[in-house]
């Protein structure tokens, strides 16, 4: 019995971070509400890096950013960031996971839609380029949001109830027990 718990034991450790790793992704996260840029360069003075991030600076770039319901996630040199603010380790692997790149030193800039899917995976690339690819994207795509619950309603008092709150009701006695 000791060494059936041991080998479950093992089993688990070893798979369980494999099938988390799926759902710790931060894009989940984006599904149905936001569409993210996700530009992985190796260092900060990458060309397509520096040229991209100059166009975003842009106010009717920013704007335009903004409009299209978007995310800026960088990963530079395996330092991840979500619309400039730091992500942990973890979620920066998860991130460069979820993305299933192969292994490679290039610039890579990658446009997901809401829907989780990868629209555009390029070196280099223009934000209108960016732009022109998030316009064309069917209606439906363009609309999808997550269900939002509905607003509770607030229950109305009973007619003719006046303005003191009710007494609460007595515990139910409990079934007697037959003797045997």
């Amino acid at each position: 019995m000791l060494i059936r718990s041991l080998t479950l034991a093992t089993l688990l450790a070893f798979v369980g971070p494999l099938l988390a790793a799926d759902d710790d992704s931060p894009l989940v996260k984006d599904v149905g509400r936001a569409r993210p840029l996700i530009v992985i360069a190796p260092s900060s003075v990458d060309p397509t890096w520096v040229s991209l991030k100059k166009s975003l600076d842009e106010p009717a770039s920013r704007q335009g950013f903004t409009e299209r319901n978007m995310v800026l996630y960088t990963v530079i040199n395996t330092m991840g960031q979500r619309d400039g603010k730091d992500l942990d380790p973890q979620t920066t692997m998860a991130l460069i996971r979820s993305l299933k790149l192969g292994a490679g030193a290039k610039s890579k800039i990658i446009l997901v839609g809401k829907d989780g899917e990868k629209k555009l995976e390029k070196d280099a690339v223009e934000l209108k380029e960016i732009f022109s690819t998030v316009d064309q994207l069917p209606a439906a795509e363009k609309e999808a949001t997550v269900p939002t619950p509905a607003p509770v309603a607030e229950v109305a008092p009973a007619k003719g109830a006046k303005g003191k709150p009710a007494k609460p009701a007595k515990p139910a006695k409990p079934p007697e027990q037959p003797d045997e």
